[in-house]
């Protein structure tokens, strides 16, 4: 995917990566071995073949010149500390971390490499796969994405601090600094934005309900999860998450919006008893929040057509079709 937040670098800037990273006797060649990986949104990712044939990844943050929104700051130190977390308290396959470097002497933001991971794009290939064997994985995504949960913070928030004694007051300022990113750059979102604070003041008595921060992936989307035999064998991109409500991860999303596929195999998986009225009204602004992301962020990637934008759009209004309110 194209973005400019994809902080691209020279061959010559990436052989100085790798020889910090792995050894000089580890650069490779030639520039065949070093491809960049092209699904990603956010990060610049390049699959790298060392000299010895072992494969890696390099992730390199956005430049610090490009504006991104508020939740995107300091998203790659997030992906480490949030790594570093699932490894130590959970079974989850993650990758490990072979060199992280924040110094920015070699480029302009920081970066870090980790193996390659030989194994299919959920996202990618399932359209090509039996709808059991999806329903398999996304069980199998299901119980993965509650073990996260698992983990318990001390406060909600960023995965690195500061945190927020209360979940309301932690949430209500996640969506208004996504609305205040969408003010500053004159986003059209297709309601007043004021509309839009009156309704989350107006239904946030719900969030007190929630009172243990938890682990949030909240982007673990199929396309997040590496499959290979049957099996889940790595969660990727970690950079989003926070402590929070588990009722917020991506795999809840479609009990909201049907546009978002079929949750059940994912509930199965994860052995949701089912939602009350607070957890609905609650999930309902968490949809809400993640498609005001999906439309804002498209001006602040530089999105040069408007698929997402018009596709998110539509997913508002059914958004506050549910909350009762119509369109401007």
């Amino acid at each position: 995917m194209e973005s400019i937040t994809k902080n691209r670098q020279s061959l010559d800037t990436l052989r100085a990566m790798i020889d910090r990273a792995y050894g000089l006797d580890q650069v490779p060649e030639d520039g065949d071995r070093v491809h960049e990986l092209g699904h990603g949104w956010f990060n610049v990712a390049y699959r790298i073949r060392l000299r010895d044939g072992t494969g890696v990844v390099l992730k390199i943050a956005p430049p610090p010149h490009i504006e991104v929104m508020t939740y995107e700051r300091g998203a790659m130190e997030i992906e480490l500390a949030s790594l570093r977390l699932i490894a130590e308290r959970t079974g989850v396959p993650v990758p490990h971390v072979d060199y992280a470097d924040r110094s920015h002497e070699l480029c302009d933001a920081d970066w870090f490499f980790m193996p390659y991971i030989d194994a299919d794009n959920f996202g990618i290939v399932k359209d090509s796969l039996s709808a059991a064997d999806r329903d398999s994985y996304n069980e199998a995504l299901g119980a993965a994405n509650r073990e996260l949960n698992s983990i318990r913070g001390a406060a909600f928030g960023p995965i690195t601090g500061p945190g927020d004694p209360t979940w309301r007051g932690c949430f209500t300022r996640m969506i208004g600094d996504v609305l205040a990113d969408g003010q500053r750059r004159s986003v059209d979102i297709g309601y007043d934005y004021d509309l839009i604070r009156d309704l989350i003041a107006g239904n946030q008595d719900c969030l007190d309900e929630v009172t243990e921060p938890r682990f949030v992936e909240w982007d673990l989307w199929d396309s997040n999860v590496m499959i290979r035999d049957g099996k889940i064998v790595a969660i990727i991109d970690h950079e989003r998450a926070f402590y929070g409500d588990p009722l917020m991860e991506a795999g809840f999303t479609a009990v909201d919006l049907p546009a978002f596929g079929d949750p059940a195999a994912f509930l199965r998986g994860y052995g949701h008893a089912g939602l009350t009225a607070g957890d609905r009204q609650r999930r309902r602004l968490y949809t809400l929040y993640l498609v005001l992301i999906m439309i804002i962020e498209t001006v602040y990637r530089g999105h040069t057509d408007t698929v997402q934008y018009d596709w998110a759009r539509e997913r508002l209004h059914e958004v506050m079709a549910l909350f009762g309110r119509e369109s401007r």
